[in-house]
């Protein structure tokens, strides 16, 4: 096998990989692994790997090679080992090389690739599955990033390292029990390394317990002071228990302590919601531009043929293409804004809008004057791309942007949110169906339920109640409750039939997660829907449907306020502690009660 074909099939991990649909990541809670595939120590181990080598010409160009790592110069160190691998393609010490300075230079896809061939041939494992699972938590891919890390850990079992960087990608599975069963015998035979503490704080933030989190964050901190993502994982600690302006400070900490411009943009973006979270609209927008840093692996790339517009130029009689941006229910959200750009532009100008396929047909009846096509995005090569593939003609397209970055000039404060009922029109014959469907179902109000998203990882899950704590809404009577939920909730639907002797209604002839247009008609049918934050809420809230929203205490769409300004009509239940939700859902079911009483 050449060595260019081992480039380009030696990954079976990352067939799937390459592209594929993605939704463009928001940062939180900052995993912190451990170690670097070019540290002092990891090329010191590569150059006695070297100076062992029977050829003394490849000895050579490797110690090149890694001379060159050790200089930044990632290019040399590129084709310096592909000098070698010309010469004899089952040289490990060679394509770990190769995969070190091509992660350096951000080619994630081909460095996993060069990583793997080395795993094959080098006796010594351990170090380049640990290089192996950095790449690939770095990648978002904590699931083969565990597998590897595990592999490191077999190899190296009293290693910190290790135990830390699996511990990390446990918790982003969603085993943090497991994670704690690491951590914890690890910190006790060594009670002096702070990022065992901070990895411990955050699987207690997944777990929801920020009080506790708290406790082992400030440990970390106390023992390393100048630790910046110590500062900015105990910022969101204080953000679920609802302390905001603790968060703002320590989230200014982690910005003075960044160790690389990566998390100086991470912290930059968070800064911008915890302002948001204050109401502090124009300092929040201002720096919520951080999401597009080039220095962030996981911000979007916009491959549009077009000039992009700036917050300084003029809307009116432009020939304007807006792409949304972010996950599906932001795709929504920021759709607040479209007949404002509408009005704007005027009657001189055009819109064209770039949205997820799914949802087309609700937005090109929404603003029929638009031309609404679908944007396409990929992660391709570890990066995350987004682009409008469908436009025809781009010279018919004065200038761009992303949606969000209206925000500035349409939204720079809470007032400038206008009151409409609605901005998405939902299909009137399609809502008259849904509500002859309901007949169907038992009498009572119909209700429609959300109480979960399709991604719950570590971060994401704890922001959305138990489903057992429902217990008091589903109790209501009176109330026939329908399934609005996405996804695979076959376990919560027999749970309340068994448990609570409930039957929520399931709706027919649909595809929840699919057929995006008829939800929102459904949605428009119900008498209320209540639900978590996540794309139908969003869908609901925008067509006008009366909506109550359950979030946790500093919600940064709240925007400072007790409301959700983008959707005037919805009603908000907070509460105060991702750790115990159940007054919040106790007080929602007093008010389902009260709203309709037996």
């Amino acid at each position: 096998m050449s060595r260019k074909r081992a480039l380009e099939g030696a990954s079976s991990t990352l067939a799937q990989q390459e592209i594929t649909a993605a939704a463009i990541v928001q940062r939180g809670i900052a995993g912190t692994t451990m170690g670097d595939s070019a540290s002092a120590e990891a090329l010191a181990r590569l150059e006695r790997a070297a100076g062992e080598l029977k050829n003394r010409e490849t000895a050579r160009l490797l110690a090149q090679a890694i001379a060159a790592i050790h200089a930044r110069d990632f290019e040399k160190a590129d084709a310096l080992s592909l000098e070698v691998l010309e010469k004899d393609e089952r040289q490990g010490v060679a394509w770990h090389v190769l995969a070190i300075a091509r992660e350096k230079n951000g080619d994630f896809v081909s460095s996993m690739r060069a990583y793997e061939a080395a795993l094959q041939l080098l006796p010594d494992h351990g170090p380049v599955a640990g290089d192996l699972g950095r790449l690939a938590y770095r990648m978002d891919m904590p699931e083969l990033a565990a597998k590897f890390f595990a592999h490191y850990r077999l190899a190296r079992p009293d290693c910190v390292e290790a135990t830390n960087n699996l511990a990390c990608a446990l918790r982003d599975l969603n085993q943090c029990a497991e994670a704690i069963d690491l951590l914890r015998p690890a910190i006790m035979e060594d009670q002096s390394q702070p990022i065992l503490w901070n990895t411990l704080g955050t699987v207690m933030c997944s777990l929801g317990d920020g009080r506790q989190a708290l406790t082992f964050f400030d440990e970390a901190l106390r023992l390393a002071p100048a630790f910046g993502k110590g500062y900015h994982n105990r910022a969101y600690a204080r953000l679920d228990l609802g302390d905001v302006q603790g968060a703002l400070e320590d989230c200014e900490s982690a910005i003075a302590h960044a160790d690389s411009r990566e998390d100086l943009a991470m912290m930059q973006f968070a800064r911008s919601t915890i302002l948001l979270c204050l109401g502090r609209l124009g300092e929040g927008w201002a720096v919520y531009e951080s999401r597009f840093s080039s220095d962030l692996s996981d911000a979007p790339r916009f491959l549009i043929d077009a000039p992009r517009w700036s917050a300084d130029q003029s809307l009116a009689g432009k020939r304007m293409m807006i792409c949304a941006e972010q996950g599906l229910g932001d795709e929504v959200m920021f759709a607040n804004m479209l007949p404002d750009v509408i009005d704007a532009i005027g009657p001189d100008g055009a819109l064209s809008i770039a949205v997820e396929h799914r949802l087309i047909p609700l937005f090109q009846r929404s603003f029929p004057n638009a031309e609404v096509t679908a944007h396409r995005t990929v992660a391709y090569e570890g990066r995350v791309r987004r682009t409008a593939p469908n436009v025809s003609d781009w010279s018919k397209i004065d200038q761009w942007a992303p949606i969000g970055s209206l925000l500035p000039v349409l939204r720079p404060s809470v007032e400038s949110f206008p009151k409409r009922p609605n901005f998405l029109v939902a299909d009137p014959d399609r809502v008259a169906y849904w509500r002859k469907q309901l007949e169907a179902a038992p009498k009572g109000p119909k209700v429609g339920l959300l109480w979960k998203s399709l991604k719950l990882n570590g971060e994401r899950a704890r922001q959305f109640s138990p489903f057992d704590l429902w217990r008091p809404i589903l109790e209501t009577p009176g109330v026939t409750f329908v399934n609005l939920q996405y996804g695979d909730c076959d376990e919560e639907i027999a749970y309340a039939k068994a448990e609570l002797g409930i039957d929520i209604w399931q709706p027919e002839g649909i595809d929840l997660k699919k057929d995006l247009d008829d939800v929102a008609a459904m949605c428009c049918a119900m008498d209320l829907i209540i639900g978590f934050s996540n794309a139908t809420i969003n869908l609901a809230g925008a067509c006008g449907a009366t909506v109550w929203q359950i979030s946790g205490a500093a919600s940064w769409t709240r925007l400072g306020t007790e409301s959700l300004p983008w959707y005037p009509q919805i009603r908000c239940f907070s509460s105060s502690d991702y750790y115990d939700w159940a007054p919040t859902m106790r007080e929602v079911a007093a008010a389902l009660a009260e709203t309709y009483p037996v």
